[in-house]
């Protein structure tokens, strides 16, 4: 059963919701399954990173499928073609009202025409006035009656009509100048929050504005370098705390109010799109800011196109919004995309600094924003721990890097072997190099110091005076016998070629080399060991090179004999000693090197297995023992592998992916004879 106690926050709490050995454990599992830190980051950083405790920190793909998710809620919240309905609701509204004083005003001028009959008083100028009025009120309300059923022509034509009813009038002023803030929104707002208001003073600055802006424009696209701290002196009043400290700034703010737009349009059906774009269209009165508008449209597509920004969206929901809601949902929608692209970018280059903290923010939420931050330090805690450096290229492995990848490979195959019964050897810490044997002895000069602590005190207390302090003496020192290690020269052969991956053999073979490496130099320091991979050539792997092997991709090609003679060569430096070479491979020769020319053929030929042959008798000659794990079992490679033996007198393992580290480690271990010191 699991408890948890909760407590006030004092700031010593760990923040990080996982562990820095989670993060180690993780990372190196990819660097051996990929051979490569940078993508090794990559990945972690895209999947996240889980604790062993139940904790989990989100990686990019939560995150991505977060903004996925709230996308389409919108998506299916929202129906963008109510935007229409709705400004064609304002303007039957203030049809209505238009209609309703005009009926008012005829009925008033009939009533006091009656009045006036009823005094004999028809004839008079007054009354002339009444029948004037009512006949321009009958002549508005056909007007008005007849006025199309669209937006945009209706819009138009109401444009030049003079009102009778001022709260008719009313309506339709503000919807005509909320259309044309609208318009100037999306094309020039990024620019100037006065251009909306559209009073005579600011209609005029706001046409000096646009002029000099477009001049700024059309000044780069000729190839110029103009400068825009004459502009903002100028205008800084209409910039206000919007303005772009630099003009590729400027154009870009202003691509993404176009791109709104644009994204808006793009989303409707043909037919709303059309009468959206006639209704604000007709909007514009002053023809000059319509020609400013028009050419800073056409300046901005040539400097960058807003299609970058701009997609289009499909909408399913009912709830109706207005155009300014939908501006906005288009702001978040196309937020939204911003962040899922700076996120690819920065899985590409597992670089995330160029993700946009706020906008991120702006599109999730605070505790999403809080994961994030936690991703962009999983390579600085690697970095600070020593693990990984960073290079020209990106990140590499340090040496206590590489070290913990082969003790974590080694801890690996040893807990299986533990899980299978094949024998207890737990790696928990690093090793002397020495073996303890059975039994206790006196210690001599020269002894290992291998002290038995109960048996020391035990001795010194026979001439103590049995109260502490309890007296030492060199006499009282009892030591465990340990073994005497001969030394031994590996070769580990590895099949590098394509097979060995399209079976699944390459990762457990990697794990093998990782974890021998690790083993004879921690636990037997006075061996060695070579790594040779081979496939269409063999070739020397340094140890620190092993994390980063890989398999030779589009190679199919065994070139067992170019292994063992390069084995042989390593071998040869070492005079004293066992030599041994433990080859893993799962396939038969299909290649050899015969008077300096490589020799290729698959099925295999006879002169290629005799070649091989040949190579394995001279290892015999010079005493090297063969020792092969095999991961296949074919009848041809089980017959080479039995003419293989019968000249060396080696040993051979058929075993799988699953039991390979096992295997090798255990022969291995078994090979370190124990001579008991006297």
């Amino acid at each position: 059963m699991r408890f948890y106690r909760y407590s006030r926050w004092d700031d010593s709490q760990e923040v990080f919701p996982v562990r820095e050995e989670d993060l180690l454990e993780q990372v190196s599992e990819q660097i051996v399954t990929q051979g490569d830190v940078n993508a090794a980051l990559r990945t972690i950083t895209q999947r996240g990173v889980q604790g062993k405790h139940g904790q989990r920190l989100p990686g990019l793909q939560d995150l991505q499928q977060r903004i996925h998710l709230q996308r389409q809620e919108l998506l299916e919240r929202y129906n963008l073609g109510s935007i229409l309905s709705g400004i064609k609701e304002q303007l039957d509204e203030a049809k209505r009202l238009e209609q309703a004083g005009l009926e008012r005003k005829r009925q008033e001028a009939a009533q006091r025409l009656q009045e006036f009959t009823e005094q004999g008083r028809d004839k008079s100028l007054q009354a002339d006035l009444l029948r004037k009025l009512d006949q321009l009120a009958q002549k508005n309300q056909n007007f008005v009656n007849h006025l199309p059923q669209q937006s945009a022509p209706a819009l138009q034509q109401l444009r030049d009509y003079e009102f009778m009813d001022p709260e008719a009038k009313e309506k339709f002023d503000s919807l005509l100048q909320w259309l044309q803030q609208q318009v100037l929104k999306a094309d020039a707002n990024a620019v100037s929050q006065e251009i909306q208001r559209l009073t005579p003073h600011d209609v005029q600055r706001s046409k000096e504005m646009l002029r000099d802006l477009n001049a700024l424009l059309e000044q780069r696209i000729a190839g110029g370098e103009p400068d825009i701290r004459p502009f903002r002196e100028q205008h800084g009043d209409l910039l206000g705390d919007k303005g772009a400290s630099s003009l590729e700034g400027l154009v870009e703010r202003l691509q993404r109010r176009a791109a709104q737009m644009e994204s808006l349009l793009n989303s409707l059906t043909f037919d709303q799109r059309k009468q959206l774009e006639e209704t604000l269209d007709a909007s514009l009165q002053d023809p000059e800011i319509r020609e400013q508008l028009t050419k800073l449209a056409a300046n901005l597509e040539q400097l960058q196109a807003a299609s970058q920004w701009s997609r289009e969206y499909r909408f399913q929901g009912s709830k109706p919004l207005d155009l300014e809601q939908g501006f906005a949902l288009m702001e978040r929608l196309q937020g939204m995309d911003e962040v899922e692209r700076q996120m690819r970018c920065g899985q590409q280059t597992a670089d995330l600094a160029q993700v946009n903290l706020d906008l991120l923010r702006n599109v999730l939420d605070e505790q999403s924003t809080q994961e994030f931050q936690q991703l962009q330090m999983l390579t600085q805690m690697l970095e600070e721990s020593g693990y990984i450096t960073k290079v020209k290229n990106g990140y590499e492995l340090t040496p206590k890097g590489i070290r913990k990848i082969g003790q974590k490979a080694l801890q690996e195959i040893f807990l299986s072997i533990k899980r299978s019964q094949v024998g207890q050897h737990e790696a928990r810490r690093d090793g002397t190099g020495t073996d303890v044997a059975d039994g206790l002895k006196r210690y001599e000069f020269g002894d290992a110091l291998a002290l038995d602590l109960q048996r020391t005190l035990f001795n010194a207390m026979g001439h103590s005076e049995g109260f502490p302090p309890i007296k030492l003496q060199v006499q009282d020192f009892e030591v465990r016998r340990v073994s005497e290690q001969p030394r031994m020269a590996t070769v580990l052969l590895l099949d590098l070629s394509l097979s060995m991956a399209m079976r699944g053999n390459f990762i457990a073979a990697k794990k093998v080399a990782l974890a021998l490496d690790n083993l004879i130099r921690t636990q037997f320091p006075r061996d060695t060991l070579h790594v040779v991979g081979f496939s269409t050539y063999a070739r020397e792997i340094k140890a620190e090179r092993l994390a980063y092997l890989n398999w030779d991709e589009f190679d199919p090609y065994t070139n067992i004999q170019h292994g063992l003679g390069l084995a042989q060569k390593l071998l040869s430096r070492f005079s004293d000693g066992s030599k041994q070479i433990i080859m893993v491979s799962d396939g038969e020769p299909t290649a050899h090197m015969e008077g300096g020319q490589l020799f290729l053929q698959y099925p295999p030929s006879p002169r290629t297995i005799r070649e091989t042959l040949r190579e394995v008798k001279q290892c015999t000659n010079r005493g090297i023992t063969i020792n092969t794990f095999m991961l296949d079992r074919s009848a041809h490679l089980m017959e080479f592998i039995d003419q293989m033996m019968r000249i060396n007198r080696g040993r051979v393992f058929y075993t799988s992916p699953d039991t390979l580290g096992q295997y090798v480690l255990v022969d291995y271990l078994s090979s370190q004879r124990r001579l008991l010191s006297a």
